[in-house]
């Protein structure tokens, strides 16, 4: 068997239809005799079947008209309408005010009779609710997490080549609540349909570490599980090839090994590097590690592994990378995003990160759940570290056994720095609580000692031995009343990280409370809530405390739910450094200014102030320059040094024209920013963040959507609807503004701007071709674009 055959993870993400609603499925008595929607492509006749039709539902035709083609990741909630319900969440306004409720997914799919003694498995990354699976009229199984990856074997259930074709199900009951924040529902990550050998690498089942590291040399410890599923024991080769990034072997071992029938065995190998590149943000550098299993000359399983070669280390005075110290740049992030609620295809997941990455972040942290398979690789790519998060403080097997799934899954990534095993709960401090977070802290370093374990406290750290349990000791809001400083002097062996920090809200382009319309101003510290501080005080805080480690923004984006200070219509946070559709808000450029070397500088309010001359405006100035001089239709307003990791305020009698602010280094002008008053909305303007998309059915592209005055200018209080219209092989995914009491739906042709901007995704289709986008709206001069599809 040639080795690309040995093994195939093939996606199964096409070609479902969903029903939204219940439909009642009782339990089979009998194995495979649910019947119905379960295990019928098209109606059949007969005693037992009738008794088995217990969904009256799908008699007439295999897909009633109800049911809907849709194509996974999915999302169902985000597709509803808002309701003033403060009852739909965990809490008030937590989700939104989005319905979640019961949803029914259905496939059918075909097996060739050649995979007759293969280990057929299933591969969920991720299910928003209490999902329950069957094929061919039998329960596979029931999952309770919707954040966790779960898989199902479901070799002996299914039917190969002619015995017909196979119909799987899947109910997904979303009315039950994990967090306090929007979670969607359905089936919004991956699927995988993976063929093996019954001799094969376990699931997850390579282990990659670098117990030595030097500038010459890095030894790599290989840990491989290998899972025989024959009724008799199995002799083999196992390879193990390291390859660098460019495909060249650096490193190779090889060893005999027998495996007892339907047995698992572990084996250890060594390997070692010569003149390791190290993974850092700079220099994401990445190895592969190609695992062979080889009978009889006969590879029957492949399997690849993507590792960094890299050091971490917390200690008492701070982070240290690479034998480095470090400052953690990080922002926390929920999964939602404009469009497509928690459903994202993989090129938005990327676009989130690519933002983050530009605006200076070099960390992430997954809040507060286990983040996508997707997610990881690609800060592993990009260079983001991660702190990998367990969704909640349970010991339960249930919760012990999602653990285990989380940091077997993940530990092979790079990116990974930290375990955080918990987010705020209400035992932290208490004598139950440390019991319950030893016993997770116990799983953690078995399966992975190369990383520390963290609890993400926002009280109780003092209190019980809870903080002796973790590595380090995570202080969310840690500010208040200095409690991580006076801590870090308290106790002398305490490693104390920012694990979240400043939740300053603010709100794209608006710069006055707008209690009315639930929006909050620009400025900084104008409107926050009891427990928060501005991104200001968080920044300046681990500068003057570099023993904090690092500090975790609450958050990089805004998301659904949790609309403080606000409730209805409120119906977003606002969190977030940038918007829900990655539109950057002005604190934006305040940790560009910090997080980057890049000369820049920037102004606000924007300066379109009609019916307002006279009166004195607040100017704020972010940059990284040396000094700033501000001037106001070519008269200077006067220069002032840079505020280090601050920003420089002046009071400006509005007159309407053109605000420039120009940084200086070492006196020289480095960097310039523009502000002009501008004329009414005159046309769109469209544009895409990428040009060239795949025809692989999944790719997208983002088309910001500017509303524009006559001479190109955007107006920044613009709120034009404009209709969307696409010919070609895509289609409109989905829509936002970042506007967070806009009750329009994400899934529609048309949106306002909110202050002058929309967005569109734009989705390809498998075919290649050319994808035509135009934007109108009444009044303005339209707009068209063209994408191509390769």
């Amino acid at each position: 068997m040639a080795a690309q055959q040995a093994r195939s993870r093939e996606s199964f993400d096409n070609d479902w239809f969903f029903h939204k609603g219940d439909i009642p499925i009782k339990y089979a008595v009998k194995a495979g005799m649910t019947g119905g929607i379960t295990d019928n492509g098209k109606r059949e006749e007969g005693e037992w079947l009738d008794i088995a039709y217990v969904d009256q539902e799908s008699a007439e035709s295999a897909i009633p008209k109800e049911w809907s083609r849709v194509k996974i990741p999915h999302d169902w909630v985000v597709e509803g309408n808002f309701m003033n319900d403060p009852n739909l969440g965990s809490r008030p306004a937590s989700h939104g005010y989005l319905p979640t409720g019961i949803g029914v997914y259905r496939k059918l799919f075909a097996l060739p009779s050649h995979d007759l003694g293969k280990k057929i498995s299933l591969h969920f990354d991720g299910v928003m609710g209490i999902s329950t699976v069957w094929i061919n009229g039998h329960v596979i199984g029931t999952y309770n997490s919707g954040y966790s990856s779960v898989q199902y074997d479901i070799s002996d259930i299914v039917r190969y080549g002619d015995e017909g074709n196979n119909v799987i199900v899947v109910k997904v009951d979303a009315n039950r609540y994990e967090g306090w924040w929007y979670e969607g529902g359905g089936i919004y990550r991956h699927i995988w349909l993976q063929k093996t050998d019954r001799l094969h690498v376990a699931q997850w089942g390579t282990y990659v570490t670098t117990p030595y590291v030097s500038d010459e040399i890095a030894d790599i410890h290989l840990q491989t599980r290998l899972h025989n599923e024959y009724e008799l024991d199995q002799a083999c080769e196992l390879k193990s090839t390291v390859k660098d990034a460019e495909g060249v072997t650096v490193g190779f071992v090889s060893e005999k090994v027998t495996i007892a029938q339907l047995d698992q065995k572990q084996v250890d190998q060594l390997v070692s590097v010569a003149k390791p590149r190290l993974w850092s943000p700079e220099h994401p550098y990445l190895y592969e590690l190609l695992t062979e299993v080889i009978v009889e000359g006969t590879t029957v399983d492949t399997y690849r592994t993507s590792f960094g070669i890299r050091t971490i280390a917390f200690t008492r005075e701070g982070f240290i990378l690479n034998g480095k110290p470090t400052l953690l740049k990080g922002t926390c992030n929920h999964q939602d995003f404009a469009g497509v609620g928690v459903a994202l295809p993989d090129r938005v997941i990327a676009y989130k990160l690519q933002l983050l990455k530009e605006m200076g972040c070099n960390a992430y942290r997954s809040a507060h759940h286990p983040p996508s398979p997707e997610l990881l690789a690609m800060c592993d790519r990009l260079g983001l570290m991660v702190m990998d998060e367990n969704r909640k403080l349970d010991s339960s097997s249930e919760g012990i056994a999602e653990l285990q799934s989380l940091i077997m899954r993940d530990r092979n990534h790079p990116s990974v720095i930290a375990w955080c095993l918990e987010n705020e709960e209400i035992l932290e401090g208490k004598i139950t609580g440390a019991r319950v977070l030893r016993s997770l802290v116990q799983v953690a370093r078995k399966l992975d000692p190369t990383r520390p374990t963290l609890a993400a406290m926002n009280h109780g750290w003092n209190g019980e031995g809870y903080s002796d349990q973790v590595d380090i000791v995570g202080y969310n809001y840690g500010q208040r009343n200095a409690q991580d400083v006076t801590d870090h002097y308290a106790y002398p062996s305490r490693i104390i990280l920012g694990s979240e920090s400043a939740s300053s809200t603010t709100t794209r382009g608006i710069y006055e409370v707008d209690q009315e319309r639930g929006y909050c101003p620009a400025y900084e510290g104008v409107l926050m809530p009891s427990w928060s501080c501005t991104v200001e005080k968080a920044w300046n805080d681990l500068l003057q405390h570099p023993f904090l480690s690092g500090v975790f923004i609450w958050t990089g984006f805004d998301y659904r739910g949790e609309p403080t200070p606000y409730r209805w219509p409120c119906v977003l946070s606002h969190f977030g450094i940038m918007d829900i559709c990655g539109f950057p808000k002005d604190v934006y450029y305040y940790l560009k200014s910090v997080w980057t070397e890049e000369p820049m500088v920037h102004i606000l309010p924007h300066w379109n102030w009609a019916g307002r001359e006279g009166e004195l405006m607040d100017v704020w100035v972010y940059s990284n320059g040396d000094q700033v001089e501000l001037s106001l239709n070519g008269k200077s307003l006067g220069t002032m040094p840079m505020i280090p990791a601050g920003h420089l305020e002046w009071k400006v009698p509005y007159e309407s024209g053109e605000m420039r602010a120009i940084a200086y280094r070492d006196k020289k002008p480095v960097a310039e920013k523009k502000l002009q008053t501008t004329g009414a909305p005159a046309s769109i303007q469209l544009e895409p963040d990428r040009q060239d998309i795949q025809a692989d059915g999944m790719d997208v592209s983002l088309v910001k959507v500017s509303i524009l005055d006559a001479q190109g200018r955007v107006v920044p209080t613009a709120d034009n609807e404009v209709l969307f219209e696409v010919e070609g092989p895509g289609l409109l995914l989905g829509v936002g503004n970042g506007n967070p009491s806009s009750h329009e739906p994400d899934k529609a042709n048309r949106r306002r701007a909110f202050n002058g901007y929309c967005l569109a995704l734009i989705q390809a289709h498998a075919q290649a071709g050319e994808i035509v986008l135009r934007g109108t709206s009444s009044g303005l001069k339209s707009a068209e674009i063209k994408i191509a599809v390769r």
